[in-house]
Order: structure tokens, then sequence, then C-alpha cells
């Protein structure tokens, strides 16, 4: 409901994977920290793109999602011969692929991407937190739980808020 969309794009080393790299969503935050460090030291290339709210609002999640990983594939210092996107569709480069539904449970480098996106993005929902106090983006990183859908209620929208999402005010129970 808040903040960019986050891919990332990793190369990894065949010959040096770093063991336990699976989808970000099954791991913890520590394991995650110390996985996105291991990937990036023995990484041949990786590199973040993003999406940002206005995209989101103007693309759909969806289409924002798939241009954040063209940013990402198109920041690696050298053109990779193949992809292996998340997702149903492939993404608009003209670069052979193949998408892998559900790709960061069922390919490694999928993810280790995933994690390296997913420590990143809540990286920038703890400095964003900071920058619109009040909403508690670090505790719920912009998803819509309850806590952050109570602090829209109080409180409306921040600038960082996803004006084409809808959400629904919670009620008291009596």
């Amino acid at each position: 409901m808040a903040g960019p969309v986050i891919a990332a794009a990793v190369v990894l080393d065949q010959t040096n994977i770093p063991p336990g790299i699976k989808d970000s969503k099954l791991l913890s935050p520590k394991k995650r920290e110390s996985l996105k460090q291991l990937i990036e030291d023995s990484a041949l290339d990786f590199a973040i793109g993003l999406a940002t709210v206005e995209e989101i609002d103007s693309l759909n999640i969806y289409h924002a999602a798939r241009l954040a990983m063209k940013r990402a594939v198109e920041k690696l210092t050298k053109s990779p011969d193949y992809l292996l996107v998340d997702g149903r569709a492939k993404i608009d480069l003209n670069i052979s692929q193949q998408a892998i539904v559900q790709g960061d449970k069922h390919c490694v480098s999928i993810g280790a991407a995933s994690i390296i996106a997913k420590v990143y993005r809540d990286s920038l929902m703890f400095e964003l937190d900071e920058k619109y106090p009040g909403y508690e983006f670090a505790k719920h990183k912009g998803y819509g739980s309850v806590v952050h859908r109570k602090h829209l209620q109080e409180k409306g929208p921040s600038a960082i808020h996803r004006k084409s999402f809808s959400w629904t005010p919670v009620r008291e129970i009596s």
C-alpha cells in the first residue's frame, strides 16, 4: 500500500552459491540479512531496480513490478545471456528468458534476487518511517496490516501511499 516496488537481478557464480537461498518470504529478517551479504559477496553481478509510487499508480502494480525488473537487469554491468524471471510473463528486454511461476520458491537465482530486493525494500521502509512518522513503516513495511490500516484511518495517506490501492478501514468490534 506504500512505497516503491523493488526488484533485483543477480548473476550467481555457479561455483560459489551460498547455501540456504530460498524465497525471501520464508526467511527471517536476520537470515535474509546474512544471506544478502553472502549473495552480494559471491555473485558475479547484481543490481536493484525500482518503480515509483507514481508509476505504480499509473501502470498498476503488475506492470510496475515488471518495469522494476527491467531496470534491475539494465543496471547489471554486463548484459546477461539468459534471464530467469519470476512470474508468468517475460520482461520487455531483447534477451532470451524464461518466466517461472513462483520462481523465488523454485529457482536459486530468483530466490537470491528476492532476498536482495526484500532487504533493500525493508531498509528503505525504515528510512521512510523516519521521514513519515506515525505510520510505523518500519514495522509493517507498507503492507496492508491492521496497524497500517489504522494509521491510514487516523492520519490519511502520506506522500508515499499508493493512491490506486484501496484499503478497508479497521472496524471496532463491540
